[in-house]
């Protein structure tokens, strides 16, 4: 019998990811069961490996081990180390999906450093590091969707490093990002050796609209809560459509490249009133990714329903964001914001982690210099 992820990937053509990584997980065989249950790739953030390193002991054992062999290692360096432990052995787990896919699922994505968001070169050097050190096919390596981001992006899908574009909020950005994935492949000799998604971040545009929304007290505005992050991914998909079946697209296609598939990101609902699976059902459609947390993923399998959604009530996003704009709210300029929060909140993340890792190699080198 197959489970509720593999019929949503069989009858409607999504792929589910899990937006989650820790030590337990990948090693003591939660996330062998979740792949068996039809998870099909991983994503990560410095967010999810702050929380994974902050909260338990479990990765105490390979800081030890890491500062024994080298005791003027650095708290950056301990980092990179336990996160390219994480995502290698989740890779491997996932690499028989790679293969029997022919390189459609399969992946786990690993960040590079947020601080490096309005620096294109600093990106790529930082991205060819990662995909090196990881040494795995299945790798994407996320890059945010900044206008630095922008040749980044273009430069690795030509040296044929999968992409995993990140801290996607607008559709004029998404359309960029998309035509910088088509100018890369043009570039790459082996374009059918290369994969890309494109992470549309959904609650939070809600959260930021709603606010705007509560604030002019009207009926017509609350008519339009939690509608707009659904109304944007909607025609997100459909421009993906557009490009990725049009002209711009069709030299790359006859030479065997993939399309670049939209991933839904921050897919949990952050308002308790809003239904806990809002975000995974009202965006079910072909060619689609939706990463979720474990609290998501486990009440999707609970009482999701499944059907093609992408596709129902057309015109209707279009009407909401023209309603939105009647209101007097400019989307645009929320959605610039909401880029910069999310480049600075991972880049708080990465510098907690940072810090936390610089406590405990001090204590270990301590530890190790009393005994």
């Amino acid at each position: 019998m197959m489970s509720k992820l593999h019929t949503l990937y069989e009858t409607c053509g999504q792929s589910i990811w899990l937006d989650y990584i820790d030590r337990n997980l990948v090693a003591n065989g939660g996330l062998r069961d979740l792949i068996a249950e039809g998870v099909r790739g991983v994503t990560s953030n410095p967010t999810i490996f702050h929380k994974a390193i902050a909260d338990s002991d479990l990765y105490d054992d390979s800081i030890k081990d890491l500062i024994q062999a080298d005791a003027q290692i650095d708290a950056l360096t301990l980092y990179q180390w336990l996160t390219i432990e994480d995502v290698q052995m989740a890779a491997d787990l996932l690499l028989h999906l790679y293969r029997s896919s022919d390189g459609g699922d399969g992946y786990v994505s690993l960040e590079v450093s947020p601080h490096l968001a309005d620096d294109s070169e600093g990106t790529v050097e930082a991205a060819r590091h990662l995909w090196k050190m990881v040494d795995r096919p299945n790798l994407m390596v996320k890059v945010p969707a900044t206008r630095a981001g922008l040749p980044a992006i273009e430069t690795l899908i030509a040296e044929g490093i999968n992409v995993n574009v990140t801290l996607l909020f607008s559709l004029p950005r998404y359309r960029e990002v998309m035509q910088a994935y088509i100018r890369g492949l043009a570039r790459n000799p082996q374009p059918q050796s290369v994969a890309s998604v494109a992470s549309f971040f959904v609650s939070r545009i809600d959260s930021a609209v709603d606010g705007e929304l509560q604030r002019l007290d009207s009926p017509q505005a609350a008519g339009l809560k939690g509608h707009i992050a659904i109304a944007s991914a909607r025609l997100a998909w459909r421009s993906f459509r557009d490009v990725f079946s049009g002209a711009d697209f069709e030299a790359q296609r006859r030479r065997g490249a993939r399309v670049q598939r939209p991933l839904w990101a921050s897919t949990s609902t952050k308002n308790p009133a809003y239904r806990d699976v809002m975000y995974v059902e009202s965006l079910i459609g072909l060619d689609t990714v939706n990463t979720l947390p474990p609290a998501t993923l486990d009440a999707f399998q609970a009482h999701g329903e499944l059907r093609a959604t992408l596709d129902e009530h057309p015109g209707l996003a279009e009407r909401d964001l023209e309603a939105l704009d009647a209101a007097g709210i400019d989307l645009a300029a929320i959605t610039d914001q909401l880029e910069r929060e999310g480049v600075a909140k991972f880049a708080e993340s990465y510098d907690a982690l940072l810090a936390l890792l610089e406590r405990k190699r001090f204590d270990v080198t301590r530890e190790y210099a009393s005994g």
